[in-house]
């Protein structure tokens, strides 16, 4: 079980980077456009330099929505290798059958 203040860490920084999202592709798209002017581009340069860091999408880690593990995590089932197995042994996990081959 990871240690509660990194996962409430984590949800914080997903719950700052949904509320930027759009301010940061506004910002992007003023900046990448080739009909802006180099005052309004600096400009929108500044204003998403000035943006929060913990806003970034990249500062969010996958973590597991059972144990909070942020390694060996599984997209498609939300949860690491561990909870997985434990799971999916138990049953509780609809359509996954242990292979035979």
């Amino acid at each position: 079980m990871a240690k509660k203040s990194m996962i409430v860490k984590n949800e914080k920084k997903a719950a700052s980077a949904d509320k930027f999202r759009k301010v940061r592709a506004e910002l992007r798209k003023v900046i990448k456009s080739p009909s802006t002017t180099p005052e309004a581009r600096h400009e929108a340069q500044v204003k998403l330099g000035s943006l929060p860091r913990r806003s970034l999408s990249t500062q969010v880690n996958n973590r597991c929505k059972i144990t909070g593990r942020p390694r060996g995590f599984l997209r498609k089932f939300q949860m690491s290798r561990i909870a997985f197995r434990e799971n999916a042994s138990r049953g509780m996990l609809p359509g996954v059958i242990k292979a035979s081959w």
